[in-house]
């Protein structure tokens, strides 16, 4: 007898899926959906991932046997713990985890150490002590006490030099095309993450919703909305603005870093959980442009590969590296000299040897940035507001294109994402379509020195908790130094403080 436990997602091709399973599809979407799951289950077992196009993370028992998978890009998340009695306790949450018989919470100070350099939880292990992450393209069986995890797919590269530049364009279109309407059901309604990048664009392009969801700041400095809201009304499409405070900012760090359940330093993540609230309001269901950047080359520091060549493999761990192993041992109480952010990411460089840089530092972004930030990130705070968000751009049929295209076509000396730029001329105009890339910017670098919002910072570089794991005097020199006018710093001091907040809220008041 299979049992789904649970699960969390969105299948993609369940139309097909339905037909070749024999699943009723009058059912409601998620009971269509738990059906497609265990008949693919029965159908395919462990290969079974190979059949769905989506995002997903479940876990079933078959009789004595617990089966558990995650999608091949990450986009749910899976955690797992094994007690001391030998049982498993799994899920798409680690607070679900935490409230079950055997689990006994403490802090994995190891990840501390990576955290610092990258912002984020990278790699299997989380902050909580015997708590791991099932990786993205991996199952997990627990049978007789034995826990199996094995991989089931990881990115690959394979150039192909047969096709210009127009070509793969008309592929993307084409693809994105096919895709959109397995996107959205008839009987759904969605709206549309918008900023002034070209993947939102793209995406509400080939979108027919009618309502778009911006976050500006009166710092007009900062602010993209006003190039979202002509966006907008070039497509004809309504324009939602939420206007993010440094109040509102602050506020909330602690709902954000509580429902993370692992702490974030990623400054957009607070907007972004801003905007959801704002945009739940009045939508169930919102795109938003995800995947496009790491599958086509979208960040400015790819250009750089060819000079960084075969050093990619020595300092190269992902999208964010703010802090040096030297400065973190003058700052960590604890430090473990064998604990190395550039260990996370060896096997990938021993993957893709022999591919060219870009592909490395794009495979090294897929598989450890989009997984532990980007997505943990529209999933936790999307789902903490009760906001469901699809993003049509992580698919595999979308990564398919990207693995097969010669980097000269994803940067150049001009831009990036070239190709995938010219496929969105095809429906927006040029100066949307080669913007150049701006990124979710906040204002974060300078409310942070700002006396009136700091006040939570200084108090906690300065706590009891703190001096557990930090010298005290350096952590507060670094924020004397950035709120001096350093503010090459608030990257740092961000760090620390948003540690700080999630240590708070998981191991002071929840103790």
């Amino acid at each position: 007898m299979i049992n789904l436990i649970e699960y969390r997602g969105h299948i993609r091709n369940w139309r097909n899926l339905c037909a070749e399973l024999g699943t009723d599809t009058s059912l409601p979407r998620d009971g269509r959906e738990r059906e497609i799951i265990t008949k693919a289950y029965e159908k395919w077992g462990r290969d079974m991932a190979e059949h769905l196009y989506g995002m997903f993370a479940f876990y079933l028992r078959d009789g004595d046997k617990i089966f558990a998978l995650r999608d091949h890009f990450g986009t749910k998340p899976f955690y797992y713990y094994v007690t001391r009695d030998n049982r498993l306790l799994c899920g798409t949450f680690i607070k679900n985890i935490m409230e079950q018989d055997g689990f006994v919470k403490e802090i994995n100070k190891d990840m501390l150490q990576i955290y610092m350099t990258l912002t984020y939880a990278a790699g299997e292990d989380t902050f909580f002590k015997g708590v791991e992450k099932l990786m993205p393209g991996h199952w997990l069986e627990f049978e007789n006490g034995k826990l199996t995890v094995e991989r089931y797919w990881k990115p690959e590269f394979n150039p192909d030099n047969s096709k210009t530049v127009n070509e793969w364009a008309d592929e993307i279109h084409s693809t994105i095309e096919n895709i959109f309407p397995e996107v959205l059901e008839g009987n759904e309604t969605a709206e549309s993450f918008l900023s002034g990048g070209v993947d939102s664009s793209y995406v509400l392009a080939m979108s027919d919703v009618k309502v778009t969801d911006s976050c500006g700041y009166d710092d007009e400095r900062f602010d993209e909305s006003p190039l979202a809201k002509k966006t907008a009304e070039i497509l004809g499409r309504e324009n939602n603005r939420c206007l993010i405070t440094p109040e509102a900012y602050f506020d909330i760090v602690p709902y954000v870093m509580y429902n993370m359940e692992q702490p974030l330093a990623d400054a957009s993540a607070i907007a972004f959980a801003i905007a959801c609230k704002a945009t739940a309001e009045h939508t169930g269901i919102c795109y938003s442009g995800e995947g496009a950047d790491e599958f086509f080359g979208g960040y400015n520091m790819y250009r750089n590969a060819e000079r960084y060549g075969e050093n990619l493999k020595t300092f190269y761990v992902g999208n964010t590296n703010i802090m040096k192993e030297d400065e973190k041992k003058r700052i960590l109480k604890s430090y473990n000299p064998d604990v190395l952010p550039i260990n996370l990411v060896k096997y990938i460089y021993e993957e893709t040897e022999g591919l060219d840089p870009l592909a490395k530092m794009s495979d090294v972004d897929i598989q450890i940035w989009l997984e532990g930030d980007i997505y943990l990130n529209v999933d936790k705070m999307s789902t903490a507001a009760g906001l469901e968000i699809r993003m049509p751009l992580t698919d595999r049929r979308i990564f398919d294109i990207a693995s097969r295209m010669p980097s000269k076509f994803k940067v150049n000396e001009e831009t990036n994402k070239v190709a995938f730029r010219t496929a969105a001329a095809k429906v927006l105009p040029e100066e949307i379509a080669f913007r150049k890339k701006l990124g979710f910017i906040v204002p974060i670098r300078i409310w942070l020195a700002d006396e009136r919002y700091n006040a939570d910072v200084r108090a906690k570089f300065s706590s009891d908790y703190a001096a557990e794991f930090f010298d005290i005097d350096e952590i507060n020199a670094i924020f004397s130094d950035y709120v001096g006018g350093n503010s090459d710093n608030w990257r740092k001091v961000w760090t620390i403080y948003t540690f700080l907040v999630w240590y708070e809220e998981y191991f002071i008041k929840r103790d």
